[in-house]
């Protein structure tokens, strides 16, 4: 597979906005809604074409995706999204729940009623697209979920880094989202509203800690384990 059989997809360019930050924007939710498997080469020629726009700025927005810890460098024509492997996943799950729990609680006394209302409306969205099978689009809304909780305080610090650990777990959501309802039986992102409602800092950490251990967490390792044997077996 290369990118010529990957939909890069694009997001609508804004009025005034470069070409570069474009691409980045692109190739940035990509990434992060899962489109690109870990570990597989994608050639910069291969997103130029996809996204229609010269090599130019997509290698800078290449450039600014590896510095955010999102892709590598093979050669000077190819990337790739980096393996996860164990060590690194559990790291990016202790990373979430430590940012998380701490983003929610900061956040909840600032969470009016419009904001509920607006957080019940996108996880009943979560649940419409994972029944309709669109596992990225499932993806982005999982995402809009949490940071429109998080964004209920003005965040400049916690917000970014948030985002970052979501970047760099991102390819790794798809395969994991797909199995989700292997481990995810209680819909904890009810169990968070429900706390926000009752202003409850610690039943609201919880919710969220338990979303994501419950959800990505436990699906991951089960699936990076499952990698790890096979590898294993055909090592044999």
């Amino acid at each position: 597979m290369d990118t010529k059989q990957i939909s890069v997809g694009s997001e609508p360019k804004l009025k005034g906005e470069s070409t570069k930050k474009w691409v980045y924007r692109s190739l940035r939710r990509a990434i992060m809604c899962g489109r690109f498997p870990p570990g597989l080469p994608v050639t910069i020629s291969g997103l130029s074409e996809g996204l229609g726009v010269s090599t130019m700025p997509v290698r800078g927005a290449l450039d600014q995706l590896i510095a955010d810890g999102a892709l590598e460098y093979l050669d000077n024509r190819r990337v790739r999204v980096p393996d996860i492997g164990a060590d690194r996943f559990d790291e990016l799950i202790a990373a979430r729940v430590a940012l998380e729990t701490v983003a929610a609680e900061r956040a909840m006394h600032f969470i009016d009623f419009l904001r509920i209302d607006r957080l019940i409306a996108l996880d009943n969205m979560i649940d419409e697209a994972y029944q309709a099978g669109d596992i990225e689009l499932g993806i982005e809304r999982n995402f809009a979920f949490h940071r429109c909780m998080y964004d209920g305080r003005s965040s400049f610090v916690l917000m970014p880094l948030i985002e970052s650990v979501w970047l760099r777990m991102g390819p790794f959501m798809r395969e994991a989202v797909a199995h989700l309802h292997q481990s995810y039986q209680v819909d904890r992102h009810v169990e968070a509203i429900e706390a926000i409602k009752r202003r409850d800092a610690v039943a609201l950490k919880e919710a969220i800690m338990a979303d994501i251990q419950d959800g990505s967490g436990h699906v991951g390792r089960q699936r990076l384990r499952e990698v790890a044997t096979s590898d294993a077996e055909r090592q044999r």
